[in-house]
């Protein structure tokens, strides 16, 4: 649970800056490509974690 709250938090986090960069800010689009990095990594994580949870039920 506690990989899911973490994608949650850097979902949070990246709103401002999305926001921002759709208005045109360049350096805000900037640390949202940097952002959805650490999504991407922490979505692993829990495709990691769904599959040790599948494979270790009986």
């Amino acid at each position: 649970m506690q990989e899911y709250e973490e994608l949650k938090k850097l979902v949070d986090e990246m709103e401002s800056d999305w926001n921002k960069a759709c208005g045109g800010n360049k350096a805000a689009g900037t640390r949202v490509r940097k952002q959805c990095q650490a999504i991407k990594q922490a979505a692993q994580a829990i495709r990691n974690r769904v599959l040790e949870i599948r494979t270790t039920e009986p």
